[in-house]
């Protein structure tokens, strides 16, 4: 088996989880990585430990979305952090925005956010939206190209119609479960097979692996993919 790339989701404001979390995932069969979120990044000490962190892999899902000016400069108050190969940005801030991000930082892959996982049509359509979302995250992620972003956040759904548009860039999948798990918050859910048949060059996996013992469910995750 390819070593696969999973981005561990460490969706908590505890230093010591995250510890944990990294320790237990260890494995020469996955190429891993973690995702750090708002939760932990906005939590008390969070920007220092991210500091001190020895690996090269952490993914900042900060999900920026504001004007091209207010972008940018967010994303230059990070270049303390080192370690940080990849960050977040919601495509709807429109191609300027992304422009503006794109050339700032030549050492940070930009990750364009599509339509959220927690979105399906009819709660798209509450907030204005006429288009479905299949159609919406293509007119994204033809945005995103025009930026030349690194990649796309994408559900599992869509990854496979986006293959051949999303050329040269990462699609990276959200909204994994592990079997049929309940998807809690999420609605557009894939497993990880699923996920990679489907298009995804790497996926994002939290609570299926860091709830209960995730030296097992590593494994799961490892049997799940051959």
């Amino acid at each position: 088996m390819n070593k696969r790339k999973i981005f561990i989701a460490c969706d908590t404001t505890s230093h010591k989880k995250i510890n944990q979390i990294i320790k237990e995932t260890q494995t020469n069969k996955l190429s891993i990585h973690y995702k750090i979120g708002l939760e932990f990044f906005l939590s008390p000490k969070g920007r220092e430990f991210l500091k001190k962190l020895k690996k090269n892999k952490i993914f900042l899902d900060l999900k920026l979305n504001d004007i091209p000016n207010t972008c940018a400069a967010a994303i230059s108050s990070l270049k303390d952090l080192r370690n940080i190969s990849y960050i977040t940005v919601h495509i709807n801030g429109g191609l300027e925005m992304l422009k503006a991000v794109k050339k700032l930082n030549k050492k940070i892959k930009i990750l364009g956010v599509t339509i959220l996982t927690s979105f399906s049509n009819s709660s798209i359509k509450q907030i204005g939206h006429t288009k479905s979302i299949k159609e919406l995250v293509k007119k994204q992620v033809a945005l995103a190209k025009m930026a030349k972003l690194d990649g796309i956040v994408c559900s599992g759904h869509e990854a496979k119609s986006l293959k051949k548009i999303c050329r040269n860039m990462e699609i990276i999948t959200p909204g994994i479960r592990l079997h049929e798990e309940s998807s809690n918050d999420q609605k557009r859910v894939v497993t990880p097979k699923q996920a990679f048949q489907n298009g995804a060059t790497a996926i994002v996996i939290g609570r299926s692996i860091t709830k209960g013992n995730i030296k097992n469910n590593i494994q799961k995750l490892i049997k799940s993919l051959n």
